[in-house]
């Protein structure tokens, strides 16, 4: 899409959570967990908001991320939601949404195989416990 850049920050996050939740499925299911309640289970370790602004703040502190990604970030952190979820507190929602709103936008301006390398990333790092 072209116009990627241009989108509101929660569009992208939209986007790249249904994405990360793909990947993250397909991740579990080719490492032999078949069982639906085994792959929930196991996935939403990897898609709680808690895990991917502990991934997010690795790339940054890491520096792995280039100055367009980082422009992503912030908009994402800074985005105005309506609401928090009762388990997480603003500042982990915020940089969760930066998290999805740089795979959203990775994946709708066509970056896909950066997408893949990030994706690979923040699984390794959550199941190190970094993410």
């Amino acid at each position: 899409m072209e116009k990627a850049k241009e989108l509101k920050s929660l569009a992208l996050a939209y986007m790249g959570d249904a994405i990360y939740e793909i990947y993250i499925r397909e991740y579990l299911i080719e490492k032999g967990n078949v069982k639906v309640q085994a792959v929930h289970h196991h996935a939403v370790q990897f898609v709680k908001a808690t895990s991917q602004a502990r991934v997010i703040q690795a790339w940054l502190d890491a520096d792995v991320l280039s100055d367009e990604e980082r422009a992503i970030v912030r908009r994402g952190r800074n985005a105005k939601s309506g609401s928090v979820p009762k388990n997480t507190d603003v500042q982990t929602y915020r940089y969760s949404t930066a998290f999805e709103a740089l795979l959203g936008y990775l994946y709708l301006d066509g970056q896909k195989e950066r997408l893949g390398q990030l994706i690979n990333d923040a699984i390794v790092l959550t199941e190190k416990g970094e993410g």
